[in-house]
């Protein structure tokens, strides 16, 4: 923890519910999930596959609302906004990692880092210049920000798609699997950075199903059947042979990370 950013909350969920509707079979993807991430904090959420950890992540990136529950981003509810608010809020606040890098093809490492930018009304281009050359600075990609995505490797690219998510100075940085597409080397060396990161100051928070990556952060968040769980419950719930979710219905509902 970052001493002074202590007891400052940056993300308080209290009671959330995600409920998905598909063919009249309800899917409980979360289930009364409580969590609070203070400023400065590097969090791993990990559990099973369709324990609800990439559907929580959404909803904390304002990609997506819950059905029930309250959500407060730097001390203001967000959980029911409308979807113009929600855009110039994830724009301006949150910085996104994904696992498949999603970087556009046809624009450069430069255009790519400096794009999310351009949505921002304001900003003069000399600011946007000066905010994607330091991004790709600290990722040590400001030597290939004349490259295509294609010209790069994996690691390159996610480096790249740090530096996206950089260059907007975010409240937090959400990260869904960022080494899932990468090979072990690769993958240490972008958990590395986000290690770095973290020491400079940065908020993170980081969805991972493999328990050697959750170990790099600072705390770890358990989630089974949809519910924040302790780590010897979670120990015990998936050593059980007879346990047999019953939060969430799988039949003709849709698969949830």
């Amino acid at each position: 923890m970052n001493g002074t950013q202590q007891g400052d909350a940056l993300i308080q969920i209290e009671g959330m519910t995600k409920v998905f509707l598909t063919d009249e079979i309800e899917t409980h993807a979360l289930s009364g999930v409580h969590l609070a991430i203070r400023r400065g904090e590097y969090v791993a959420m990990s559990g099973p596959s369709g324990c609800g950890k990439s559907t929580l992540l959404s909803i904390v990136g304002l990609l997506d609302t819950p059905s029930d529950g309250k959500y407060q981003l730097n001390g203001k509810p967000v959980e029911n906004l409308s979807f113009a608010e929600r855009s110039r809020i994830r724009n301006q606040e949150i910085g996104f990692i994904f696992q498949s890098f999603n970087l556009i093809g046809d624009l450069t490492v430069y255009e790519n880092v400096e794009l999310p930018l351009t949505y921002r009304s304001g900003m003069a281009a000399g600011e946007r210049r000066d905010r994607v050359q330091q991004a790709l600075e600290r990722v040590a990609m400001a030597h290939r920000m004349r490259h295509y995505p294609s010209q790069l490797s994996g690691g390159q690219q996610q480096r790249v798609a740090v530096a996206r998510a950089l260059a907007g100075a975010p409240s937090i940085l959400l990260a869904d699997e960022p080494t899932g597409n990468l090979d072990s080397k690769n993958g240490e060396a972008v958990m590395n950075l986000l290690k770095e990161l973290h020491a400079e100051g940065s908020t993170i928070c980081m969805v991972t199903h493999d328990p050697r990556f959750a170990a790099h952060a600072e705390r770890q968040v358990h989630l089974f059947d949809g519910k924040v769980v302790a780590e010897g419950e979670l120990l015990r719930l998936l050593e059980d042979p007879e346990h047999n979710p019953s939060t969430v219905t799988k039949v003709n509902g849709p698969s949830r990370a």
